[in-house]
């Protein structure tokens, strides 16, 4: 069928919107209309120079529509089914059947390689030109995407079905490091370092959790506003001097009890680090680091740095408890929400770059 998408050629162009021919769906896929997907600094590794991202390529991997047609041995999502994409999984390895599939050893095959594991493009261009449209088992910049049975989670119908999507990533992994892999529980204390749409979820779920201090840190004042409106007690201005002495003081000088950083940025994962207090957690979600420098006194002293995929979460259970939270009032992702047509996709990325909003979502 023939489909919109926006193209990303190379690593330094920009995203062009082109029609391609999309195949049906194949077995265990399900073909779904997008009517929205977020845009995540996961897709941003498009643009770093090399093949880590093999071209030309949709992405996208925060996308929420409606089933339109489900290929052989599906079951579960519907024709006519709305639905949530996250990311890909195998379903069948030891870590997903320990639900764990974030831990899935398929994880970068399934999600960073943007085509099938048989190495058949599910799309072509002008020309026939092969272009992969399998980013984390979706390629959501589009206005049709291939899901799996894996990463297509079926919503309610009462919900805003455009704005969901950031609820299969970014969302998800804030809200779910917090409530899940780091396990925040009443009276604990914890630091967010990164005010995006991860970050903000992360403190969203902190006062979800009950923690009696959420330390919000970040460069943009609009962001630590929005911070102290969505459950921080606190906000710092991350330029500041010493942010690990201000976290100490603030917290009885002992320390925060978890430490969560989204930025990747090694200094600020040392600062998140050294915040904590002795049996401390810190959380590492970030994306884009090839290396930390941290203190060995600090983690002898009985810290633990934790590297956190996906929040820990399953999809297909943890969506719906987000929206539950929604529905309750108690967690407003939407408020992170600025929404463009796709055809402006490149004016949402440069957008998200420079702090302008938190959380594109692309409407087809």
């Amino acid at each position: 069928m023939q489909i919109e998408a926006a193209v990303l050629r190379a690593a330094d162009a920009p995203y062009t919107i082109e029609s391609l021919d999309l195949a049906d769906p194949g077995p265990g896929e399900i073909l779904v209309r997008v009517a929205g997907a977020g845009m995540c600094h996961t897709d941003m590794l498009g643009r770093i120079p090399g093949d880590l991202v093999t071209k030309p390529v949709v992405l996208g991997h925060e996308g929420s529509g409606v089933v339109e047609a489900v290929g052989p041995g599906v079951t579960g999502p519907t024709v006519g089914d709305h639905v949530v994409m996250s990311f890909d999984s195998c379903g069948a390895c030891t870590n997903c059947r320990a639900a764990k599939p974030g831990a899935c050893p398929q994880m970068t095959a399934l999600n960073m390689l943007a085509m099938p594991l048989d190495g058949t493009p599910r799309a072509t261009g002008r020309g026939g030109e092969p272009v992969h449209t399998r980013w984390f088992g979706q390629s959501s910049f589009a206005s049709h995407a291939l899901g799996t049975v894996h990463n297509v989670v079926p919503v309610g119908k009462d919900v805003p079905l455009d704005v969901l999507g950031p609820l299969g990533c970014g969302v998800q992994t804030g809200a779910a490091s917090v409530l899940i892999s780091l396990g925040v529980r009443a009276g604990d204390s914890i630091a967010v370092f990164g005010a995006g749409a991860v970050g903000l979820a992360a403190v969203m779920a902190a006062r979800i959790a009950g923690a009696s201090t959420i330390v919000a840190v970040d460069l943009h004042e609009s962001r630590l506003d929005l911070a102290r409106e969505l459950g921080a007690t606190h906000v710092l201005d991350g330029a500041g001097d010493d942010i690990a002495g201000q976290i100490r003081a603030i917290s009885g000088g002992e320390g925060v009890q978890y430490s969560f950083d989204s930025t990747a940025v090694p200094e600020v994962v040392s600062t998140a680090v050294a915040s904590l207090r002795t049996t401390g957690v810190c959380g590492l979600v970030g994306v884009g680091a090839a290396e930390y420098r941290l203190d060995a006194n600090l983690l002898l002293m009985g810290r633990t740095v934790k590297g956190i995929i996906e929040g820990d979460a399953v999809p297909h259970t943890f969506i719906p408890r987000m929206i539950e939270m929604w529905r309750q009032g108690r967690f407003p992702f939407d408020r992170l929400v600025t929404t463009y047509p796709l055809a402006q996709i490149n004016e949402a990325e440069a957008d998200t770059t420079s702090g302008k909003v938190v959380k594109p979502v692309l409407i087809p």
